[in-house]
C-alpha cells in the first residue's frame, strides 16, 4: 500500500506514523504542500493524508482508495472530482486544545489584560487602582457565554467554563442540543442567534462553514452583543463579515475579540497578512495564526486515527469518520 503525506504536521510524528501502518506500506513524505510533487506521487497512491486535495490531484490518483484529512474540516477537498471508490475521512483530537484557547482568551479579553499589557508597554499603568476612570473589571463568574456552533469544540469549551460559574447558551443549524443535558440555559437554531448574541457576554464561534453560516454574524449580531462583549471565533473566518468586524472592533461596538481563523492564509512560506482590512493595527484584537488546535497532544491523537483508518482499509474494515 502506497500512502502519500502532504500534510507537513505530521512530520514531527513520522516515526510512530510508520509503527502504526500495515506491514510493507510504503510512505511517501512531503515537507510542504507542492501540487505538482504531489501530483508525482498520485499515480500509485493507494491513501492521500492532507488537509488539501485538487481536482488536478484527482486526475492523477487513479488508484486512490482514501483521502484522508488531518483534521476536521473538508472544505478544501475537492469532492466532485473524486472517483466512486475513493473515501473521505476525517480527525479531531483539536477540540482540548482549542477549549484551553476559548478559556484562556475569554479570561484574558474579559478582564482587559491584553490591554493592560499593550499600556504597560508604553508605561502607563491602565488600572483602576491608579486610574480612577477606569472600572474594575469582572471576572467569568456569572458571565454567560453563548455557543455558535455546539459540536467537539463548544462542548469542550463548556466544560471548562462552567467550572468558573459561567451561564450559557447555545445555537446550531438543527437547534437539536438537549439543553437539560448539557446544563445549558436554553438551547435553539440560527433563528435564535440574535437572542443569543444580545444576552451573551462571551460568544464563542465553532460552527461549521456552509451555504447557510456564511456570513451569518454581522453588522447587526456585533450591535445585539454590545460594547461590553467579546467575540471569539475558533471556527472559520467566514462564519464572521470581514468589515462588520473590523468595524465593530474599531469603533467599539464591542470591547474584543479573539480570531484564530481568518480571510486569507500564507504560501507555504508562512508569509502574509490574514485579511483585506488592517486588523493589525486594532488594540481590541487577539490575533493568533490558527494555532489554537495546533498542540503535540492533537496530532499524536490524529496519526493514531489515520493510522488506524489505513489498517482498517488494507483489511477490508469500514472505516471510521467518512463523511463521503
Amino acid at each position: 500500500m502506497v500512502i502519500v503525506v502532504g500534510d507537513r504536521n505530521l512530520l514531527p510524528h513520522r516515526e510512530l506514523f510508520e509503527s502504526l501502518l500495515p506491514a510493507e506500506s510504503e510512505v511517501r513524505w512531503h515537507q510542504r504542500f507542492d501540487e505538482r510533487a504531489i501530483i508525482s506521487d498520485l499515480p500509485a497512491a493507494d491513501v492521500y493524508v492532507g488537509g488539501r486535495f485538487t481536482t488536478a490531484m484527482a486526475a492523477a490518483a487513479p488508484r486512490l482508495q482514501l483521502v484522508h484529512v488531518a483534521g476536521a474540516g473538508t472544505d478544501n477537498v475537492a469532492f466532485a472530482a473524486l472517483g466512486p471508490r475513493t473515501k473521505v475521512a476525517n480527525t479531531f483530537h483539536h477540540e482540548d486544545s482549542i477549549a484551553e484557547y476559548v478559556l484562556s482568551t475569554s479570561v484574558m479579553l474579559r478582564r482587559g489584560f491584553l490591554a493592560h499589557d499593550r499600556a504597560l508597554r508604553q508605561g502607563v499603568w491602565a488600572t483602576s487602582v491608579y486610574d480612577d476612570s477606569l472600572p474594575q473589571p469582572l471576572t467569568m463568574r456569572d458571565a454567560h457565554i453563548g455557543f455558535v456552533g455546539f459540536g467537539h469544540i463548544g462542548s469542550k469549551s463548556w466544560n471548562l467554563l462552567r467550572t468558573l460559574g459561567c451561564t450559557a447558551s447555545a445555537v446550531t443549524g438543527r437547534g437539536t442540543v438537549d439543553a437539560e443535558e448539557q446544563g445549558l440555559s436554553w438551547a435553539g437554531d440560527a433563528a435564535d442567534l440574535g437572542r443569543l448574541m444580545t444576552e451573551s457576554d462571551v460568544v464563542v464561534v465553532s460552527a461549521p462553514l456552509n451555504a447557510h453560516t456564511r456570513g451569518m454574524i454581522g453588522r447587526a449580531e456585533f450591535e445585539a452583543l454590545g460594547p461590553d462583549g467579546v467575540l471569539i471565533n475558533v471556527g472559520r473566518g467566514p462564519l464572521v463579515q470581514q468589515q462588520a468586524l473590523y468595524d465593530a472592533l474599531s469603533t467599539n461596538t464591542i470591547r474584543a475579540a479573539a480570531i484564530d481563523v481568518w480571510y486569507s492564509y500564507p504560501g507555504p512560506d508562512g508569509r502574509g497578512v490574514p485579511g483585506d482590512l488592517p486588523f493589525a493595527e486594532l488594540p481590541n484584537l487577539l490575533m493568533t495564526p490558527h494555532s489554537s488546535g495546533v498542540t503535540h497532544d492533537t496530532f499524536v491523537g490524529r496519526v493514531r486515527d489515520i493510522a488506524d483508518n489505513i489498517r482498517r482499509l488494507a483489511r477490508g474494515l469500514t472505516l471510521a469518520r467518512t463523511v463521503r
